[in-house]
Parts: C-alpha cells; structure tokens; sequence
C-alpha cells in the first residue's frame, strides 16, 4: 500500500483570492480556513518531522519523508499540485487563509470559518497522514474539512474486517482466495 503524504507550503506573501493556473486548480477543490493563525506552522511541522525542502527537491524529498515543507508562491504550489497524487494532502498557508487539498479533504466544504491555530493544522495533518503525535499535545483536529470526521475509525473497522476474513480462511485451513492471486 503506498504510504500518505503531506506538503505544506508557507507560501507568505501569496493571496488565496488571487488567480492564476495553479490557485484555480487549488480552489476548485480546497477547504480553506479564512481565520487561521499560521505562526510558527513551518517550525512545527519540522518538529513533527517534516522535512525542508525547495520546489526542484519536493518528489524526490517525499520518496522519503511523509511530510515535506516548501517555501514560495505560485511556483511552490504548482510543484506540490503536479508531485501530489491521490494518498498525499497539501497545505497551503497564506495570507488570507490556509487551504487544505487532496486526500481526505471535503472538495465541497470551500470556506471553513473557525478560529485555528499552527496546532491546530499540524494535528490534523498528522491525524490525515498517519505521524505520530506527541503526549503533550492540546490541539484540536479540524473536522470541518474533512470528507469523513471518522476517518481513522473507519480505517481501523476495514482492518479488523479484513483481519477476521483472514482468520475465517486459516481456521478452515483454506487458502482459496489467495491461491487466485500472486500476494500470496
């Protein structure tokens, strides 16, 4: 299964409202949350383990990181739109808002008015990605741009499910579905 991935773009200085290819691509299918507070996004994401980058680095940086972080504009949310594909999310944080895009984001939610801040960001990328989240967290998760609220409980109910279709198969020492197919 290939593993999710996040792109966060502190992309300072860069206007949601603003046009261009690459911001029409991003606001056709965004969720953006017009009263966020960005301080310290960047650092935090570092934190959690994501990895500085530029826009020429950004697919070979996500080969190996879950989360990498770019500095720019225009250019920087081209690269991330054109390297991202359906298992990764990208963030945008601009001047007038932070817009989330991709895997697991409601398309249809478009403007989100909910105070946030930088924690509040992070732990929902985490929560969306898969990154570990520390003891001390007190952030909350910003259901309201996600497609599903229960996202990870709903992971989790397909992996028990699959879990118990697995044991059915060895209690009955039966092997016929996999014996179809080559991942066995």
């Amino acid at each position: 299964m290939a593993e999710k991935k996040a792109i966060l773009i502190d992309a300072a200085g860069m206007r949601l409202a603003g046009s261009g290819d690459a911001l029409d691509k991003l606001n056709k299918k965004a969720a953006v949350l017009t009263d966020a507070d960005v301080n310290g996004l960047a650092a935090k994401a570092r934190a959690l383990g994501g990895v500085k980058t530029d826009v020429a680095s950004l697919a070979g940086t996500l080969e190996n990181a879950s989360l990498a972080v770019i500095s720019g504009k225009e250019d920087a949310l081209a690269a991330a739109l054109e390297t991202a594909n359906r298992r990764t999310v990208v963030v945008v944080a601009a001047d007038d808002g932070v817009a989330f895009y991709g895997m697991a984001i409601n398309s249809k939610a478009g403007k989100v008015v909910r105070k946030v801040n930088a924690d509040d960001i992070i732990l929902t990328i985490a929560t969306i990605v898969d990154l570990p989240i520390t003891d001390d967290c007190t952030a909350c998760v910003v259901y309201q741009v996600l497609k599903d609220p229960n996202l990870k409980l709903n992971e989790i109910i397909k992996l028990q499910e699959a879990l118990a279709r697995m044991e059915s198969v060895i209690e009955r020492n039966n092997r016929e579905p996999w014996d179809k197919h080559d991942c066995a």
